[in-house]
């Protein structure tokens, strides 16, 4: 086993009286992949922005290298320039083309020039199919190209773990290969990965592991093989044997 590269012990939130996140413990290996799964409202997206600070918590820590990022005051642009998130509406800028999207926030943030952003920014699009569309508006690409773009964007920053929340639900399934596609080259070359995703033959096929949550609590936690073909909770049997995975 890897390095743990991100750790939450203890991780609560609330909004108003809804309590949303209770108590999360969990170890993520550097190189490693899980996925989140779990009915809609189980914390999966709340779990995930809380993750790069997008969410203040409640209680408990959150560790990145051995560092607690979960303290107030800190700089949460060098958080969310590590752990990089990506989420179901694609929020492109309209006015901006695919190639200006990708640049701005390392423009920004990183305070790189475009000159020596675009050549990196070219081997992105290159290496996801995209280069003949880096110069195209959202308006002119398909859901699947503007979620690739997203994707690109994110990658721009270079993270060093990067978040998904949900990147295929928006898409029409002939779409949604597109952006599994990226997935797989990304577990490929070894990054860190947390996926909350509905794609359960995805799952099956890439994670590492595989936490199911519910009721803001992570249920069961475990190897992909095991969770699928002999899961030890009651809820996480009749999770899956209401999506009839096989």
């Amino acid at each position: 086993m890897n390095e743990v590269k991100l750790r939450l012990e203890g991780v609560s939130k609330s909004f108003g009286k809804n309590q949303v996140l209770n108590g999360i413990d969990l170890d993520i290996a550097e190189g490693e992949m899980v996925c989140l799964i779990g009915a809609s409202g189980s914390g999966k997206s709340t779990l995930l922005r809380c993750m790069n600070c997008l969410e203040p918590i409640d209680d408990g820590y959150i560790y990145l290298d051995g560092k607690d990022i979960s303290e107030p005051g800190l700089d949460l642009s060098d958080i969310r320039r590590r752990i990089g998130i990506v989420f179901q509406s694609f929020n492109l800028f309209p006015h901006m083309n695919a190639l200006e999207n990708v640049l701005l926030a390392p423009r920004r943030v990183l305070g790189k020039s475009r000159e020596e952003l675009v050549p990196q920014a070219e081997e992105l699009f290159t290496r996801f199919g995209l280069k003949e569309h880096m110069h195209k508006y959202a308006d002119q690409l398909s859901g699947g190209q503007q979620q690739r773009v997203a994707v690109i964007r994110a990658l721009a920053m270079r993270p060093e773990i990067m978040l998904f929340d949900e990147i295929t639900s928006a898409l029409d399934p002939v779409l949604v290969h597109e952006v599994l596609d990226v997935l797989r080259a990304l577990r490929d070359e070894g990054m860190t990965m947390i996926l909350a995703t509905h794609e359960m033959n995805f799952a099956k096929e890439l994670a590492d592991r595989i936490c199911f949550m519910d009721g803001g609590q992570i249920v069961e936690s475990g190897k992909t093989a095991q969770i699928f073909s002999k899961p030890k909770d009651e809820r996480t049997r009749t999770f899956l044997k209401s999506l009839l995975v096989s």
